[in-house]
């Protein structure tokens, strides 16, 4: 006998199944406000914590500038909560971890010379400034130990921002958006170059936001929020030649560790407690950079051209991350 009713539920399971799961597993539009609303929660939690463990000075930020403290805690609570959330994802999804970008047998090679390359760019972009009177070297600040003391304490600080600014954006996000795309691409054009397609989209518009993003820093610039924007593209595009965002990392954490301990310039329009070197801008900002920092001069659009050929030629395309694929069946019981 015919039972109605199963055949509704079974049309109402499969209708649901349509609604939640696609070729590629958990659709990626569900799967994007998942991680959402769990790193909202959790960084509502860790800046309650945050609160009580170091409460926010009433001086204002630009005077008395960023110190290591606050520096640790504003960036080790966000990364750790990117990293709990995005391994959370992997098991709802049932991926594994390494396909958000910290994965690859290349990953300490691509770090450590992601690394030189940030010094070495920050370098020529403050040489420039320097040499053209651009940036005056008033003295030095640090003496000794201190050098070393507070070099490394820094230096820690921004492989927590590399961490976190990169993994936050061009992590899960930027995979879970590329599939995404790719998916809707396939579906609506039939084209083999969907994960092109969905992949410098996600970039573009993930690029788009860091780049506003440092709207609030005091002493930002239309030159700064634009060479933020530009360098978020050209992490993506070390992401898209090696599959990982190790490189990324090394140089997003070594440029900024150059201009707000090496020199002591504006990173962003925002200064940091004990660092090398004081100096000054001169000249219209838009050429020396002004409150921006380096960032806010016109010379670094020139400098991040030169670091996407570095990418280039010091990066071999590689095995890159599948963005489609579903992820393995749950095993069904076995029928008496």
């Amino acid at each position: 006998m015919n039972n109605p009713n199963g055949s509704h539920t079974t049309k109402t399971a499969s209708m649901l199944d349509s609604i939640f799961l696609g070729p590629d597993g958990l659709r990626a539009g569900w799967s994007l406000l998942i991680f959402i609303t769990l790193f909202a929660a959790l960084m509502a939690t860790a800046g309650a914590i945050g609160h009580r463990i170091h409460p926010p000075s009433h001086a204002p930020r630009a005077a008395q500038g960023f110190s290591i403290r606050s520096a640790l805690i504003n960036q080790s609570l966000p990364f750790f909560a990117t990293l709990l959330v995005t391994w959370i994802m992997s098991k709802i999804e049932r991926r594994p971890n390494a396909v958000y970008g910290l994965g690859g047998n290349q990953g300490l090679p691509h770090f450590f010379a992601g690394l030189v390359w940030g010094v070495s760019c920050l370098t020529l972009l403050f040489t420039i400034l320097w040499k053209t009177g651009l940036l005056v070297v008033d003295s030095r600040l640090l003496f000794g130990s201190d050098i070393f003391r507070y070099g490394a304490a820094w230096l820690v600080c921004f492989l927590l921002t590399g961490l976190l600014e990169e993994y936050l954006t061009r992590g899960y996000l930027q995979y879970t958006l590329t599939r995404g795309l790719a998916g809707f691409c396939r579906w609506a054009f039939k084209t083999d170059h969907s994960e092109v397609f969905g992949f410098w989209t996600a970039a573009l518009a993930f690029s788009i936001l860091f780049g506003l993003g440092h709207s609030s820093n005091v002493g930002e610039s239309p030159i700064g929020l634009l060479s933020a924007g530009l360098a978020s593209m050209m992490f993506c595009f070390s992401l898209w030649r090696t599959g990982s965002l190790w490189w990324a990392i090394g140089f997003h954490s070594a440029w900024d560790w150059s201009q707000s301990f090496l020199y002591g310039v504006a990173d962003s329009g925002t200064m940091v407690q004990h660092h090398l070197l004081a100096t000054h801008p001169v000249g219209k900002p838009i050429l020396s950079g002004g409150s921006t920092g380096p960032e806010g001069s016109i010379f670094i659009l020139a400098v991040l051209a030169l670091a996407c050929v570095i990418i280039i030629l010091t990066l071999p395309p590689r095995s890159r991350i599948r963005y489609s694929g579903a992820v393995p069946p749950v095993p069904q019981p076995i029928q008496a």
